[in-house]
């Protein structure tokens, strides 16, 4: 889940855009053209070093240092540092974007976020389960489908009260269009109206996007700095 499928602009504050434009439309289609299918499993890999270090700067050093970290393999996501305070940091790669986002398979994508505990025991889950499908040589298609039985099975727990993650990695990339996007945190709850916390409004900082596929609503809110202090500008992508 990433916020590379939303579109914004800056406007004194952040606001969600109510439609895309012809050009972002065009821009899609290309993306769709660029990468319909997965690419060499050796294109989504990082080196382990870089990608710890990757995964640590999703959130403030504070956090990250006694995280527990998870790189990619290429079997799965393997832990390659122990955690002290529940938080688990890592590098998401495309396919954990919606079935229709142009770059779900993008392999440029790094996506660099820290769990905090509730999230990585109920959110987290997720992400692994759809790297292991893709891995495994199954479809977009094929994932969703996966993913829904998971559900229906009772196979993924149930999102925990105060689900959320740091995204604050200035080296992360997010998506063709918005590279880096800008520093945020981001909340998972339950399918629930955005209104309900005031996203997606006219001069409210708080933005929202639907991931039917994953039954919850994402809020994000962005921050003004990124995790290593600096200033992050409000016109960022």
């Amino acid at each position: 889940m990433q916020p590379r499928i939303l579109r914004t602009i800056a406007v004194g504050s952040f606001v969600l855009a109510v439609a895309l434009g012809a050009a972002a439309q065009a821009q899609a289609q290309d993306a769709k053209a660029r990468y319909p299918n997965m690419a060499p499993l050796d294109q989504y890999l990082m080196e382990q070093d870089a990608e710890t270090a990757l995964a640590r700067s999703a959130a403030p050093e504070s956090i990250s240092r006694d995280a527990e970290v998870m790189v990619l393999g290429r079997h799965g996501y393997e832990t390659v540092a122990k955690g002290t305070n529940g938080f688990v940091c890592m590098v998401e790669r495309s396919w954990t974007a919606g079935i229709d986002d142009p770059d779900f398979w993008n392999p440029k994508i790094r996506g660099a976020i820290c769990f905090n505990p509730p999230a990585a025991r109920t959110y987290l889950p997720l992400t692994i389960k759809k790297t292991e499908w893709v891995l495994a040589g199954r479809s977009r298609p094929q994932m969703f489908e996966d993913l829904k039985a998971a559900f229906d099975k009772k196979e993924l727990p149930p999102l925990e009260n105060g689900a959320m993650c740091y995204m604050m990695s200035k080296q992360s990339y997010l998506s063709d269009s918005d590279g880096h996007w800008h520093p945020h945190l981001m909340f998972f709850i339950p399918e629930t109206d955005p209104v309900t916390w005031g996203a997606n409004l006219h001069g409210s900082p708080i933005l929202a996007s639907k991931a039917a596929t994953d039954r919850l609503t994402v809020f994000l809110v962005p921050v003004a700095k990124w995790s290593d202090g600096t200033a992050a500008a409000m016109d960022d992508h």
